[in-house]
């Protein structure tokens, strides 16, 4: 014969713990099946220290991180970059409008001194087109890059189009005449392309000139010993050869860009 099957022992009744389990089982139990009060986040049936350990475990980790505050400095950076493109796209299309609207309100009679210290006023570009740039020549690097850019179109002119580069001169503005004197910008202009004329004047000169082309200017950075940076707006303002503003390229345009649109201008057949 089979032994007979025994049935384990009913569990204690009335609370009472398993020999051995110190409670622990129960409490588990009970943590495990329990529904949690609303609005509590507290088990029923959990003594405090129960209750306090489930609780902390369902309080959430803190969002930030290195990565997160990373990613967070890129879309910035990508937003400020994007709004000055913007910002310099709108203010090419309005140009282009305005030149072909009307005549604007930009630029106008003006008189300065060369290299030489010879008078030189805007009746002297009478026949030529110009492509006129403000800087100063203390400027680290957006004025040599903007001039440089100018000379790469001279060159590709000279190369592709010569009749019309024979026809174009690049003109470079003084804003900072308390500094660029004569002899200082005869060694500035070793630099760049030999056909820049460079043209300075007395302080209130240069500040009639630049506020008939609406020229930002102003002294930044200025260091105990009196030396300073200057800001000032950033565009390459082309003239017909009458002495009309026809466009205005900003610092965002490649050379090619430039290019294109000094050939388009210069060949323009009005229709009337």
């Amino acid at each position: 014969r089979l032994p007979a099957k025994t049935s384990p022992p009913p569990p204690p009744r009335g609370g009472g713990a398993p020999a051995g389990g110190g409670g622990g089982g129960d409490r588990g139990g009970r943590a495990k099946y329990s529904k949690t009060r609303a609005g509590s986040g507290n088990a029923d049936g959990l003594d405090g220290a129960a209750s306090e350990g489930v609780a902390m475990s369902m309080i959430p980790r803190g969002p930030v991180s290195w990565a997160g505050l990373g990613l967070v400095a890129v879309a910035a950076a990508s937003a400020v970059g994007y709004y000055k493109i913007e910002r310099e796209r709108r203010l090419e299309n309005a140009m282009g409008k305005i030149v072909s609207t009307g005549k604007p309100a930009i630029g106008g009679p003006w008189s300065l001194v060369d290299l030489e210290g010879n008078l030189v006023t805007n009746k002297s570009f009478e026949g030529k087109w110009t492509l006129l740039y403000f800087g100063f020549a203390r400027c680290p690097d957006i004025c040599p890059s903007e001039m440089v850019k100018v000379g790469k179109v001279i060159d590709t002119l000279k190369e592709k189009y010569p009749e019309l580069a024979a026809n174009i001169v690049p003109i470079f503005v003084s804003v900072d005449p308390a500094r660029d004197s004569l002899k200082a910008l005869k060694e500035y202009a070793k630099d760049f392309h030999p056909s820049y004329i460079f043209l300075t004047g007395s302080p209130d000169q240069v500040q009639q000139m630049a506020k008939k082309y609406r020229v930002y200017v102003s002294k930044a950075d200025e260091t105990e010993d009196g030396d300073y940076l200057v800001d000032h707006s950033i565009v390459i303002y082309f003239h017909d050869d009458t002495g009309d503003l026809a466009d205005c390229f900003t610092q965002s345009m490649r050379p090619s860009d430039v290019v294109e649109k000094v050939v388009e201008r210069m060949t323009f057949v009005p229709t009337y």
